[in-house]
C-alpha cells in the first residue's frame, strides 16, 4: 500500500519528464529535418536582376538560395563535341552555319561552357523537353535575334525526333511539329511588335504635315503586327523580343525617315523619340497579350542580344575578329552606357524591357550578361555579307545556352 502511494506521488513526476523528453525528441526530429531540406537549393528559382545592368548580386551573400544564371563565366572545355546538333542541321541559315562556312574559330565556340557563379545550368534534355511539354505549342516572337534562337532549339529537338512536319500557324515565318508528342514550335517574325509602313505626308495637310514632316515611317502603337496577332491565342508558351531595329539609323533615320508614332489612329503630338515610343509599344504589347492569352500561359520576354562591333558600326567598317571571350574590364569598355559607344543599345533597351515589364505578368529571360562575353562567336566575316556580322550568331553556339536557360526558366515556372 506505501509502494502505492509512493509511486503516485511520483506520477505528475514521471509524466512532467516524458512529456520534455518527448519535445526534445520532436524538436530535434524537426531541427534535422529542416537542416536537411536546406542543404539542396531551391530548385531552380531565379534572382531579380537590377534593370541598368551593372551590379550584380550575390545571392551566397544574402544567404538566399536562389541563383543568378546570368552571373557567370565561360569556361573552356577542349574535349567538348557535338553531343547536341552540328552544322548538318539542315534549317541553320547558311550565314549562321560558321564550320560550314570555315570560320577559323567555328569548332571552338561550342567548347566555351557558361558556369553560373553560385550554381549549376542544367544541360538541356531534349527528349525528356519533348516528352515534357508534349501537346504544347512554343512561339517565338521577335526579330531575327528570335530565329537564331529558335533555330537552334529546332536542330536540338530534330537530333533526336525526325518525326517532323513544316507547319506554321498564322502568321508565322517558320513552324514545325513534332509528331510523336504533338508539340509545336514556331517563329513569327516582327522587328518593332508594333504594326508600321511607309508614311507620305497628305496633300490636304495635317498634324505631322503642318510640323514640317514630308516622309516617314507610321508605328501604330497599339496595334499588333499581323504576323503574331493571332499567336497569343494559339501558343501556350511565347517568348518575345525586340529592340536591333529601334536604334537603326540607317533604317529609321531621324530627319529623312523618321518613325512617327500614331495611337488610336491619330499622331502622337508632339512627336515622341524612339524610345518613348518603345515604351509605348511595349506597354500595349503587354496588355495585349495578357488579355488574349489563356490564364494558365506562360510568357516570357527575352532580354536584348549584344553586337560586339569594334571600330565603328556594320556600315562603318566596324568587324569582330576576336576568337575568345572578353574579360570583364573589356566588356564594360565596350557596353558602358558611360561610354555611349556603337553597342550601347543593349544596355539601353534593356532598361526599357525591365520597366515596362514591372509588375507584369510577363517573366524577363535574361541573356544579355552572358552573351556580352561572347565577341568570338558571331558570324563575322565568314557570315557572306559585305560587312562583318557582329549581331547575329553561329549555330551551334551561343544561343544553344540560351536554351538551356529558357527551358531551366520554363521548368522552374512549370513545376
Amino acid at each position: 500500500m506505501a509502494a502505492t502511494k509512493k509511486l503516485s506521488s511520483l506520477f505528475p513526476l514521471l509524466s512532467l519528464i516524458c512529456f520534455i523528453s518527448f519535445f526534445l525528441l520532436l524538436s530535434i526530429s524537426r531541427k534535422a529535418s529542416t537542416s536537411s531540406s536546406t542543404t539542396h537549393p531551391q530548385f531552380l528559382r531565379f534572382k531579380p536582376i537590377d534593370a541598368n545592368l551593372t551590379t550584380r548580386s550575390d545571392p551566397s551573400a544574402t544567404g538566399d538560395s536562389s541563383c543568378d544564371y546570368s552571373d557567370g563565366s565561360w569556361v573552356y572545355e577542349p574535349n567538348a563535341g557535338f553531343d547536341r546538333y552540328d552544322s548538318s542541321c539542315k534549317e541553320i541559315f547558311k550565314g549562321w552555319n560558321c564550320i560550314l562556312n570555315n570560320k577559323s574559330n567555328g569548332r571552338d565556340i561550342i567548347k566555351w561552357r557558361w558556369k553560373p557563379r553560385n550554381c549549376d545550368l542544367p544541360a538541356f534534355d531534349p527528349l525528356h523537353f519533348l516528352h515534357t511539354y508534349r501537346d504544347t505549342n512554343i512561339g517565338f516572337i521577335g526579330d531575327s535575334l528570335n530565329r537564331n534562337m529558335f533555330l537552334s532549339l529546332f536542330c536540338t529537338l530534330k537530333r533526336v525526333s525526325n518525326d517532323v512536319k513544316k507547319w506554321r500557324p498564322a502568321g508565322a515565318d517558320r513552324g514545325f511539329t513534332f509528331l510523336h508528342y504533338n508539340l509545336t514550335i514556331a517563329y513569327h517574325r516582327t522587328n518593332l511588335l508594333a504594326r508600321y509602313g511607309r508614311w507620305s505626308a497628305n496633300g490636304n495637310g495635317g498634324k505631322l504635315e503642318a510640323l514640317g514632316y514630308k516622309e516617314g515611317y507610321r508605328v501604330d502603337v497599339d496595334v499588333p503586327e499581323s504576323t503574331w496577332e493571332e499567336a497569343p491565342s494559339f501558343h501556350d508558351i511565347l517568348i518575345f523580343n525586340t529592340g536591333h531595329w529601334w536604334w537603326a539609323p540607317s533604317k529609321f533615320d531621324p530627319v529623312k525617315s523618321p518613325m512617327l508614332f500614331f495611337e488610336k489612329g491619330l499622331p502622337v503630338i508632339p512627336p515622341i523619340p524612339p524610345d518613348l515610343g518603345l515604351d509605348k509599344v511595349l506597354n500595349h504589347v503587354i496588355r495585349f497579350v495578357e488579355k488574349t492569352m489563356r490564364p494558365d500561359a506562360i510568357k516570357l520576354f527575352r532580354t536584348q542580344s549584344p553586337r560586339h562591333f569594334e571600330g565603328g558600326d556594320w556600315d562603318q567598317g566596324g568587324s569582330c575578329q576576336r576568337l575568345q571571350p572578353l574579360l570583364p574590364e573589356q566588356v564594360e569598355d565596350l557596353f558602358s552606357l558611360k561610354n555611349n559607344g556603337t553597342n550601347v543599345e543593349t544596355r539601353l533597351v534593356n532598361q526599357h524591357i525591365y520597366n515596362a515589364l514591372k509588375g507584369s505578368n510577363v517573366h524577363i529571360l535574361d541573356i544579355t550578361r552572358m552573351s556580352e562575353f561572347r565577341a568570338d562567336a558571331h558570324p563575322s566575316t565568314a557570315g557572306g555579307k559585305k560587312h562583318d556580322d557582329c549581331m547575329h550568331w553561329c549555330l551551334p553556339g551561343v544561343t544553344d545556352t540560351w536554351n538551356d536557360l529558357f527551358v531551366t526558366h520554363l521548368n522552374s515556372l512549370k513545376f
